[in-house]
């Protein structure tokens, strides 16, 4: 079975503070992604105003759980506070390849 990548493009809003999204993000991760079914890892990327969150899960099943949480998620609603959230693009894919 192939590993899973949850891809999310987005701009911060324009009042966000970069240093307290990346806390948000660190401790979202590292009290709840992280702790998920099959969580391998997060890789934050940045490009100019552009960010991407590069999430790898081990199957497309628990990748698509982590977009559907059965619960409200205080970590994940102040990560999110600072996004803009009409710029968001999410993707999920297969890992077809590795090299």
């Amino acid at each position: 079975m192939s590993n899973a990548v949850y891809f999310v493009s987005y701009k911060l809003k324009k009042d966000a503070s970069v240093q307290d999204f990346l806390l948000a993000a660190e401790k979202l991760n590292n009290e709840y992604m992280s702790k998920q079914k099959g969580y391998i890892s997060w890789k934050q990327l940045l490009e100019g105003e552009m960010w991407a969150d590069l999430l790898t899960f081990e199957t497309m099943e628990d990748a698509q759980k982590i977009s559907n949480p059965s619960e409200k998620n205080d970590l994940a609603e102040k990560f999110y506070s600072f996004i803009n959230l009409n710029s968001c693009k999410v993707h999920i894919f297969t890992v077809e390849k590795s090299y």
